[in-house]
């Protein structure tokens, strides 16, 4: 699993202001809207204190907030080398070996020798398909990483509710999609003292 803790290294926060971060993989730097403004809404800050609740995160903590969104960031940028890395592959060794077959393979003379392209086809496919699954594992599958993706997803249900209810916050804020997948909330794998915990002190409310 890749380190999400070391933010400032990867994910270039030397170049952000104080309260920016990236809302999505190759995207703009967007600011963070205060806690101050999403708790304008009661409905957001009922649907923030739930959260809390269940999720064990203040989401109307700045601080804590803008570092979960880091890792976000981070997690996200891993998720799609992951699937690169292994994805591709994949894909260009099983489409070439479904051409050759179709193509040339299928119309050898002895059937032996199209047992044995299969075979080997086969196991080269099934290595490719394994290394995937083994990559899917390690970064879509780590608790620890849906935890943060899960607490990730009910911040962006909380700002779009504060944004309904009147709030100033932007179009689509934060700027990233939920995730439909690989977000479940696992309590015992919750990475106690890490900064995104409820147990911060207070919110920051001067920006």
């Amino acid at each position: 699993m890749g380190d999400l803790s070391d933010t400032s290294s990867r994910s270039g926060n030397s170049d952000f202001g104080e309260w920016e971060f990236v809302g999505r993989r190759g995207g703009e730097v967007v600011t963070l809207v205060g806690g101050s403004v999403l708790s304008t809404v009661p409905e957001a800050k009922q649907a923030a204190e739930k959260a809390r609740r269940e999720l064990r995160f203040d989401f109307l903590d700045d601080r804590a907030v803008l570092a979960m969104l880091h890792r976000r960031h981070i997690d996200e940028e891993d998720m799609f080398k992951a699937g690169l890395v292994h994805g591709v592959p994949l894909a260009l060794v099983g489409s070439a070996a479904a051409v050759y077959w179709g193509g040339v393979a299928q119309y050898w003379e002895t059937s032996a020798a199209r047992t044995v392209y299969l075979t080997i086809a086969g196991a080269v496919v099934g290595a490719q398909l394994l290394f995937f699954v083994r990559s899917a594992l390690s970064v879509w599958g780590d608790p620890v990483r849906q935890n943060l993706r899960a607490r990730a997803r009910s911040y962006r249900e909380i700002a779009h509710i504060a944004r309904r209810g009147g709030a100033d916050v932007p179009a689509h804020y934060p700027h990233y999609g939920p995730y439909p997948f690989a977000a479940k909330f696992r309590p015992e794998a919750d990475p106690l003292g890490q900064p995104e915990s409820c147990e911060s002190e207070g919110s920051d409310d001067d920006h």
